[in-house]
């Protein structure tokens, strides 16, 4: 029975922060066109549409995504390691590992530069899951108090 509490725990920890960190994600995306202007007909929305865009993006245009990657990635792990009771940083890595599974599967399907594909699939992911997860010990620490 304390298996069973640990495992759904540990599902309900990855299953909401998985929601929260994708809607900001998702949010990030969305509100690109309002902070840095995209090539003109560019769709966020649409895979084509970005795919299409791609070769006249500037370093500016890769300024949000990686935000988005990043941001819904430590806020998904923080999520995820707040509500886990007894594996906070499994959790967390779990996030990091479904973000990072999302972002491989981006890079398969736009064609972005090399570098920010590096940049993204190496400094969005773990180390922002890991990040998540010590923020979620500190601010766990300063309730206790």
């Amino acid at each position: 029975m304390e298996k069973l509490k640990y495992i759904l725990r540990l599902l309900i920890a990855v299953l909401a922060g998985s929601i929260v960190g994708a809607t900001i994600n998702m949010s990030i995306i969305l509100l690109q066109p309002l902070t840095i202007p995209l090539p003109e007909g560019t769709d966020v929305s649409n895979m084509d549409s970005l795919a299409k865009a791609m070769p006249n993006f500037q370093i500016k245009h890769f300024v949000m995504p990686f935000l988005a990657h990043a941001l819904g990635t430590l806020v998904g792990a923080f999520v995820a390691s707040i509500i886990s009771k007894n594996s906070k940083q499994i959790s967390a890595l779990i996030i990091g590992g479904i973000f990072l599974m999302g972002g491989i599967d981006m890079v398969r399907q736009l064609p972005s530069p090399v570098w920010f594909n590096i940049l993204d699939l190496v400094g969005a992911y773990f180390p922002m899951a890991i990040m998540g997860y010590y923020f979620s010990i500190i601010a766990l620490n300063k309730v206790s108090r």
